[in-house]
C-alpha cells in the first residue's frame, strides 16, 4: 500500500501530501511521513516545487489537527472513553492523556513531531477536556511547521534515498526524544525540590515566636 502512494507523489505532488497529512493527523492509516519524505526527493531532482508541497503540507496538518479537537470538543470525554475500548487506541489514549497532564501546552507541540503517533489523540483531550483553541492552535501549527518541514527538507537533502532518510530521522528523534524526556524529568524534579524548600522555609517562619 505504502508503495503504491508513493507511486503517486509526483502525479499529484501537493494535493497528496495535504490529504496524507490531514488524514494522518485523525488518526488514519495514512504513511504521511513517508510521503513527505518521497516529495522531498521529488523536489531534489525538479519534479516537484518546495513552497506548495509545504504549504499544502502545513494546510492539511493543521485542518486535521482543527478537525480532531472539534471533535474531541463535541464528544467530550465519553468518546474517548469508548475509543479506548478498541485495541492500540487504549494505549495510546493513555500515553497522550499522561503527556498532556503532565505538559499541558507542550504535550500539542511535542505530539505534532517528536510523539507523533500521540498527536491525533492529544488533539481529542484537548477539545475534550476545553483547552483554548486558540492556545491549541498556536502550539499545534508551531509544531506541524517543525514535523512538514523536518521531513520534506531532509527528503530533498538526501535526493529520495528514502531508507537513509528514515535512518537518519528514526536516530535523531530518538535522540531527542531521550533527552527531551531526561530534560523534562529534570525539571519535574527540581520543581519539586523547590516546592519543598518553600514548604520548609514556610514551616520554620510559622513556628517562629
Amino acid at each position: 500500500m505504502t508503495d503504491w502512494f508513493l507511486s503517486l507523489v509526483p502525479v499529484y505532488g501537493p494535493w497528496l501530501v495535504g490529504i496524507a497529512t490531514f488524514l494522518a493527523c485523525l488518526a488514519l492509516p495514512m504513511p504521511a511521513s513517508v510521503i513527505m519524505l518521497a516529495a522531498g526527493g521529488f523536489i531534489s531532482a525538479g519534479d516537484l516545487a518546495l513552497v506548495p508541497v509545504l504549504v499544502a503540507a502545513l494546510g492539511g496538518a493543521v485542518a486535521g489537527d482543527q478537525l480532531g479537537y472539534t471533535i474531541g470538543q463535541r464528544g467530550g470525554v465519553p468518546l474517548l472513553e469508548r475509543l479506548s475500548h478498541h485495541g492500540g487506541r487504549a494505549r495510546l489514549i493513555g500515553q497522550a492523556r499522561k503527556l498532556t497532564d503532565e505538559r499541558g501546552r507542550l504535550a500539542v507541540f511535542l505530539s505534532r513531531w517528536l510523539f507523533s503517533p500521540l498527536g491525533p489523540y492529544v488533539n481529542l483531550l484537548s477539545g475534550a477536556i476545553g483547552q483554548s483553541r486558540t492556545v491549541f492552535t498556536l502550539w499545534a501549527v508551531a509544531g506541524e511547521v517543525v514535523w512538514c518541514s523536518l521531513y520534506i527538507l531532509t527528503g530533498r537533502a538526501f535526493g529520495g534515498n528514502l531508507s537513509a532518510a528514515a535512518d537518519m530521522l528514526g536516530s535523531v528523534l530518538g535522540l531527542i526524544a531521550s533527552l527531551t524526556a531526561t530534560l523534562l524529568l529534570g525539571y519535574g524534579l527540581w520543581q519539586l525540590y523547590r516546592r519543598e524548600l518553600r514548604r520548609k522555609e514556610a514551616g520554620k517562619t510559622g513556628s517562629q515566636p
